[in-house]
């Protein structure tokens, strides 16, 4: 890492020659200039192309209709029509992988992303139906709701009066106002119980406000936000109540109980609750928690339920389009949607969801056999998934629940088949891909990081612009979140330079980065 010293005359340097790094020229003296020897970067993992190809056609094509006009990275945009999917059948299924293997198959998803890419446009897209669906269901239940309230009204009425009397007796002396105390008890007794209201979709909610409203108001639901930063950067997430609500989070994932004792209000229990998290976290804040966490976000599972994702932006390359005057695979998508929500929710006399229970055919369950067994091989000292042991120890479940969600909204009925839960390992293979990437590099110090991460951002733009050189400007513009601070930028590409990997010089005035010709073309160490 740059030193405050050597950044101090980094800057001295700059009041000289116009130019915040060191080793700057004329661009003509650059390119004859012969490049020091070639350093390999940190061992890194390249991401691997979203495979579009395993989702069901309803959601590929309503993927590529909105990413036409968004522009936005496609795991962002098929993260949005996933955790739609899983919020939408959550309530109605659950998946059995095997012989007491069985749960929930809603999906926890976390893409790691600036601020601008976009998720909240992509978010609204694929969440209509549901957000249609909620406001239907508001109007439906506007009599029963105003009913309610009045009743409420009324019987508090009444209990105000017998305290009254009560109290007026204890003044009086009567020691035996048991009528009185018989009518305040059978008030207790009928007092109505609200309606219950679907409610699905959640922006920031602490864990604390999540599960009463599963419990007291609609037993499955969603956290849907393109800042979960307030999920988990809040008060909710202090030192005090992490590790609390981490084992919240992971129990809602599984399906589990959850008990709330209140001192001062009411205790409550969610049980047979569904819940779907479609989160999208900035990378400083990410990495802010797991510092402020010291490790309990990893060392509980908590991450190792979700299926990560950590795209490439395409902030600065994205011009202009015309919104299309028609969205016919959107349209499809959505209707399907609400078709699935209007089914009656399974919920029994208690508030608790009873989703049926899909099964894998002998074909799938051989699939994920097979898909488990090659994740397991690969968790022995040595093998390639040693690191995220906590992440590759979910997948497999992430696999069928992919699978059952897959098989559910094309409309398919009676077990899973071996096609769905092909797609469904496929899917999650790349998600773990991506753990590994995100996990291994969060763990590798910034001084050895940055450079990689600005690479790795400067090729994917020098491969968009047939160039070999990249603005300063443009980097601490549009480059990685993190590294669009000068000082951390000028440490990045000061790394690079010094592996002999690129070279700030510049253009004229313009001061530009250039990459190294075996770099660029993807021959180098």
């Amino acid at each position: 890492m740059l030193s405050t010293e050597l950044l101090d005359d980094i800057d001295a340097q700059a009041e000289v020659a116009g130019y915040g790094l060191p080793g700057t020229e004329a661009i003509s003296g650059t390119e004859a200039q012969a490049w020091p020897e070639l350093q390999p970067l940190i061992s890194k993992i390249d991401p691997q192309p979203y495979p579009m190809e395993v989702l069901p056609p309803l959601v590929r094509c309503a993927v590529e209709e909105v990413q036409a006009f968004v522009k936005a990275p496609v795991p962002l945009i098929a993260q949005s029509a996933l955790a739609a999917m899983s919020l939408a059948i959550q309530a109605h299924n659950d998946i059995e992988r095997a012989d007491k293997l069985n749960g929930p198959c809603s999906l926890f998803m976390l893409a790691i992303a600036e601020s601008g890419e976009r998720k909240s446009s992509c978010d609204g897209y694929f969440t209509k139906a549901i957000r249609d669906y909620e406001a239907q269901q508001r109007e439906m239940f506007k009599p029963l709701i105003d009913a309610y309230k009045s009743d409420i009204e009324i019987l508090e009425a009444q209990r105000s009066g017998i305290k009254e009397a009560i109290k007026v007796a204890a003044k009086k002396n009567d020691k035996s106002p048991k009528d009185l105390k018989a009518r305040l008890h059978d008030l207790d007794k009928d007092m109505p119980t609200a309606p219950r209201v679907p409610s699905l979709i959640y922006g920031d909610a602490t864990p604390e406000a999540l599960t009463y409203s599963l419990a007291k108001e609609w037993p499955s639901g969603g956290i849907i936000s393109s800042e979960a930063g307030m999920v988990f950067g809040s008060h909710g997430m202090s030192n005090e109540s992490v590790m609390r609500n981490l084992a919240t989070l992971n129990m809602l994932w599984e399906g589990g109980t959850v008990k709330t004792k209140r001192r001062t209000t009411e205790s409550f229990t969610v049980d047979g609750a569904r819940l779907t998290m479609g989160l999208q976290i900035q990378e400083t804040t990410i990495r802010a928690f797991f510092a402020n966490t010291k490790g309990l976000a990893r060392g509980t599972g908590f991450l190792a339920r979700f299926l990560m994702s950590w795209p490439r932006s395409t902030q600065g390359f994205r011009e202009f389009t015309e919104a299309p005057a028609n969205w016919p695979a959107l349209e499809t998508f959505n209707n399907r949607l609400m078709e699935i929500l209007n089914r009656p929710a399974p919920i029994d006399d208690n508030g608790a969801l009873t989703p049926a229970m899909l099964t894998l055919s002998p074909e799938a369950k051989a699939v994920w056999v097979s898909f488990h067994n090659a994740i397991e091989a690969m968790l022995a000292p040595g093998g390639d998934l040693q690191d995220v042991k906590d992440v590759a120890s979910k997948t497999a479940d992430n696999a069928a629940r992919l699978a059952a969600l897959f098989y559910t909204f094309s409309g398919n009925i009676g077990p899973i088949d071996a096609q769905a839960m092909e797609a469904g390992a496929r899917l999650a293979a790349w998600h773990l891909n991506e753990s590994k990437r995100f996990l291994g590099e969060l763990a590798t110090p910034a001084e050895l990081a940055n450079p990689a991460r600005l690479e790795t951002w400067m090729l994917a733009y020098c491969k968009r612009n047939n160039t070999d050189r990249v603005p300063t400007r443009h980097i601490q513009q549009y480059g990685p979140g993190d590294l669009r601070d000068k000082l951390a930028s000028t440490a990045a590409i000061t790394g690079l330079m010094e592996l002999g990997r690129a070279r700030p010089v510049l253009e004229g005035k313009k001061k530009i980065v250039l990459i190294r010709p075996e770099v660029l073309a993807g021959v180098a160490l």
